[in-house]
């Protein structure tokens, strides 16, 4: 996607020097760009569990790189084996709930597993990293395709009329390498023509919506608006949306879906009010090895978040306090939303209902 018209990848090499990873600090956004560059996998350990970087397929492209600058530094100690193994525990232990994490890191391990020196493995896990990527990105574009023929069919019904789709969370490009899940069809219909109007959700208490998804659908020149959290059932009473698209962190093999927290409720929502809830994921998000989406590993993240907020005044991020101090607060990362409330799932082969059957039906190579 473009930034001011420019061409940008959320993560990529250095251009001059293949050992330094460079990424989009998403802490500053929206209101400065800043590039990063890790070159020790601590740093990129912390650029994941910090939100430096998020969402499911940014997140296991960051731990592909990282776990190549862990074979890096490996080469470069008695014990290549035993620093690899630490660095991948201590890469999956920075986001739980987001299966993309585990699945890269794994796919390194056994790559370079094959391999016999310490040169072939480090140049094996390069490859492998950028492979991850740019699977990543084919992978959302082909999100986009298939969604497109869904708000197609929306925008025929509608005669010409904007097609209004609601969102939650980021699950845009700059939560994948490129394109994005959820939004990626949007774009793709945005791109193709059709009329298309976001309901972005602020998404407290990180505010990825107001602050990732307005932002990038705005470089984009895609219609939106901004609403707090709890305004979309609202919306959907007064028929005020025709399209709710989410991403996901985690979903089971028979269709159950981990997302950021709140998905849950606007799937309630969806359901009342007879409006499509489709999940956009590419096959690396899946968890072929559970079923039940009570199986799920919930992150739990720091109560700060839930009790302060930071914002952008006279060129610097500031950080404010909105509860009582005593007051102890939770912040669940992410809900389960059933599969009886999901109509269908968005994958790189097609479209599917969100169950066992029809995910195989596009999968059948992870039947056993």
């Amino acid at each position: 996607m473009k930034i001011g018209g420019q061409h940008f990848r959320t993560i990529w090499l250095h251009p001059t020097n293949e050992r330094v990873v460079q990424l989009i600090d998403q802490r500053f956004l929206p209101h400065r760009f800043v590039v990063e560059e890790v070159s020790t996998v601590e740093q990129m350990a912390d650029a994941i569990r910090q939100m430096h970087v998020r969402g499911a397929g940014l997140i296991g492209a960051s731990a592909g790189y990282g776990m190549y600058l862990a074979a890096i530094e490996a080469a470069k100690t008695n014990s290549f084996d035993q620093h690899l193994a630490s660095a991948a525990a201590r890469l999956k232990a920075t986001r739980p709930t987001a299966v993309n994490l585990a699945w890269a890191i794994e796919r390194q391990l056994t790559g370079m597993a094959k391999a016999k020196t310490a040169r072939e493995k480090i140049e094996l896990a390069l490859r492998t990293a950028r492979e991850i990527a740019a699977e990543d990105e084919e992978n959302c574009r082909m999100i986009g395709q298939h969604g497109l023929n869904l708000i197609e069919e929306i925008a025929r019904a509608k005669n010409g009329k904007p097609v209004n789709i609601l969102t939650h969370c980021n699950a845009g490009w700059l939560a994948f390498v490129d394109y994005g899940s959820a939004l990626a069809p949007v774009y793709a219909a945005h791109d193709r023509g059709l009329p298309v109007h976001v309901w972005v959700d602020e998404t407290r208490p990180r505010s990825q919506g107001s602050k990732l998804t307005a932002w990038e659908l705005g470089q984009h020149g895609v219609s939106h608006t901004i609403i707090a959290d709890g305004a979309g059932g609202h919306l959907m009473q007064r028929g005020a949306v025709d399209l709710v698209l989410v991403g996901s962190d985690r979903t089971t093999r028979a269709g159950d879906v981990a997302n950021k927290i709140g998905t849950y409720l606007k799937a309630l929502a969806a359901k009342d009010n007879k409006v499509p809830f489709y999940v956009a994921l590419p096959s690396s998000s899946f968890d072929w090895a559970i079923r039940d989406g009570s199986e799920i590993p919930i992150e739990e993240r720091g109560a700060e978040e839930v009790k302060r907020a930071d914002g952008w005044r006279n060129g610097r991020m500031w950080e404010v306090s909105l509860a009582p101090e005593s007051s102890p607060a939770v912040n669940y990362g992410f809900d389960v939303t059933p599969r009886r409330l999901v109509t269908g799932l968005i994958t790189e082969r097609g479209v599917c209902k969100a169950d066992e059957e029809g995910i195989l039906e596009l999968f059948p190579e992870h039947a056993s």
